[in-house]
């Protein structure tokens, strides 16, 4: 995995890019790119970028924001940046 320091952001990747967060003042901002459309009220916008590529992004305001459910977002992205929702 290699993480990618950008001007404004902060970006993962595998293969592709599978997630990025960037810090404001108070606030995270980010999002993860999962292969399925995932409703869910802590995303606060979700791209359909394509049928398998779907832009998720979030903002917390407090560490306590980050649990076990976000890692799974993570984990199910990281996926998606390795592709492998492509041979299936």
């Amino acid at each position: 995995m290699s993480v990618i320091p950008e001007k404004t952001r902060i970006a993962f990747q595998v293969r592709m890019s599978f997630a990025a967060v960037s810090l404001r003042r108070d606030h995270l901002v980010g999002h993860v790119v999962l292969a399925r459309p995932l409703a869910n009220p802590r995303f606060t916008k979700v791209e359909h970028i394509s049928p398998r590529n779907h832009v998720h992004s979030f903002c917390f305001h407090s560490i306590e924001e980050m649990d076990e459910e976000v890692l799974a977002w993570v984990r199910e992205a990281y996926l998606v940046g390795q592709q492998r929702h492509l041979s299936q």
